[in-house]
């Protein structure tokens, strides 16, 4: 990850810059840096993490609760779902490994007992999609999407501890992976399975049809799965098949004449979606850059940065005048969802970062500045603590706090990925 470098001596806002309510577009690149660093570290440890770390712990069943709804009520009797546990354990795992807070390290290794203990499957392999309160498995469906993140999640524990058995936890679904839910004969990974990993049709992240045998999101994630697990776990045969998914990207989720991305396709790599989702375009455009420059490959390289900023270009089309991004677009009708949800905010402040990066162009910097800026008005609740799930076109925030689909990944990958990006020197 190439490195943003600031010198403290230029930044001379004063101790008390907390009382900012936003970041000037007027600042240097390196003061907004410097600010944006500031702003976000904080919000990490005493918004994101400190609400999560205080509400979900299970000290009845163990684990963590599946549910906060919007009133910031747990639900102690929710389910727990295998999205929200893997994601819980990454999102622990990645901020032990960045500040070393021990109690942080405290509640990744309470994530990755209970998943080791609970949401692996210890008869067919794999894990269990959901689980009811008390731990026993309420859907034992293998799904692909929520399968790479718990390569994610574990490979992301092994590379902040070292921890041999979450390595191999991580492993061992990479390898069911490859040996069941590779299409072998047009390559990609399909998307729902039995408990014994036969091959099924349910359409659980907005399949409309029979025809949409891939997605989008799911090759996302198995992407950025297989990065992390490259990471940990350097491995000649994990490089090539983390190569293939960058191919993957590249030949046939990567609209060649728009730069957005497909969300839907046949077996055969045929759109079969009109979809834009800009949330995903930006989201894809840093983590499609991070997978190459894992490789160190500099013709694949080269060819990753120039479609990258492409696809962040594309992804402006969703970008309203207070800095924050729509989630997506039909193209067929022209209607645009317009309640701003969480995550594609928090990529939005990534990605801009990250084209800014590569680019040296102010008005990418700008772009993740304005998007904080509207984060920080109006998505974090201040009240209560950790981030709104959505903002409604007025400007109000809502929804459930916490809950399968619900984490502090995006928000805290975000902070975590500036605290790593802006170095001082």
């Amino acid at each position: 990850m190439k490195k943003i470098f600031f010198m403290l001596g230029v930044f001379i806002l004063s101790a008390n810059s907390a009382l900012f309510c936003q970041i000037s577009l007027q600042l240097t690149p390196e003061q907004k840096l410097a600010q944006l660093k500031k702003e976000v570290t904080d919000n990490l440890a005493n918004n994101i993490l400190s609400y999560w770390s205080a509400k979900m712990p299970d000290e009845v069943n163990g684990g963590f609760y599946g549910r906060i709804d919007r009133n910031n009520q747990v639900i102690p009797d929710a389910d727990k779902g295998g999205i929200l546990n893997a994601r819980i354990l990454w999102t622990y795992s990645s901020s032990y490994r960045v500040t070393k807070n021990p109690e942080y390290l405290r509640l990744a290794t309470r994530a990755k007992d209970y998943i080791l203990s609970h949401f692996i499957d210890k008869e067919y392999g794999g894990v269990f999609m959901i689980l009811n309160a008390k731990g026993e498995p309420q859907d034992t469906r293998k799904h692909t999407y929520t399968q790479a993140f718990f390569i994610y999640g574990l490979s992301e524990y092994a590379r902040a501890t070292g921890d041999k058995e979450a390595l191999k936890a991580a492993k061992d679904i990479f390898e069911l992976f490859e040996k069941n839910v590779l299409d072998k004969e047009s390559n990609g990974y399909f998307e729902v399975f039995s408990r014994d990993w036969q091959r099924s049709r349910d359409r659980l992240i907005g399949e409309k049809s029979a025809a949409d045998e891939k997605t989008m999101n799911t090759s996302l994630h198995v992407m950025e799965a297989y990065a992390n697990l490259y990471r940990a776990w350097p491995d000649k045969r994990m490089a090539e098949r983390l190569k293939n998914m960058i191919d993957i990207f590249l030949d046939h989720i990567i609209d060649k004449n728009r730069f957005h991305l497909i969300c839907f396709l046949d077996k055969n790599w045929n759109s079969t979606s009109e979809i834009d989702s800009y949330g995903h375009d930006i989201e894809s455009s840093w983590l499609l850059y991070e997978a190459a420059l894992l490789l160190k490959d500099p013709a694949l390289l080269k060819r990753v940065k120039e479609v990258s900023i492409k696809i962040a270009d594309a992804a402006s089309e969703g970008l309203l005048p207070d800095g924050s991004m729509l989630t997506e677009k039909d193209r067929v009708t022209g209607r645009t969802r317009t309640t701003r949800s969480w995550w594609e905010q928090a990529e939005t402040v990534v990605g801009y970062t990250n084209a800014y990066e590569l680019t040296g162009d102010e008005k990418y910097l700008n772009r993740a500045i304005n998007a904080w800026n509207f984060i920080n008005k109006y998505m974090v609740d201040k009240v209560n603590g950790s981030w709104f799930t959505s903002v409604s076109p007025e400007g109000v925030g809502g929804g459930d706090k916490a809950g399968n689909w619900i984490c502090p990944y995006h928000s805290g990958r975000m902070c975590l990925e500036i605290m790593e990006r802006v170095k001082e020197k």
